[in-house]
């Protein structure tokens, strides 16, 4: 068994994750990995488990927040 690196939790189905920038992690729930490696808003630090926006090397979980930081013209919907 292997112990989870966020939580804790000794549990014989962990997982690993590798990044691209060779960090891993060990897991025992994609909540305890997601609460670990997932990017963090730089408005409002809500965690970005989407695709998120990008401003320069700023991610946002969404538009309003990006404009709110950079005043970047985007929106979230067409029309």
């Amino acid at each position: 068994m292997a112990v989870c690196d966020m939580c804790g939790n000794d549990y014989p189905h962990t997982f690993t994750i590798t990044t691209d920038d060779g960090t891993s992690g060990v897991y025992d729930s994609f909540e305890c990995a997601a609460h670990a490696m997932a990017p963090r808003c730089a408005h409002c630090g809500c965690t970005v488990l989407g695709h998120g926006v990008a401003v320069g090397d700023q991610v946002f979980c969404c538009s309003h927040c990006a404009r709110e930081t950079t005043g970047a013209q985007l929106t979230d919907s067409v029309g």
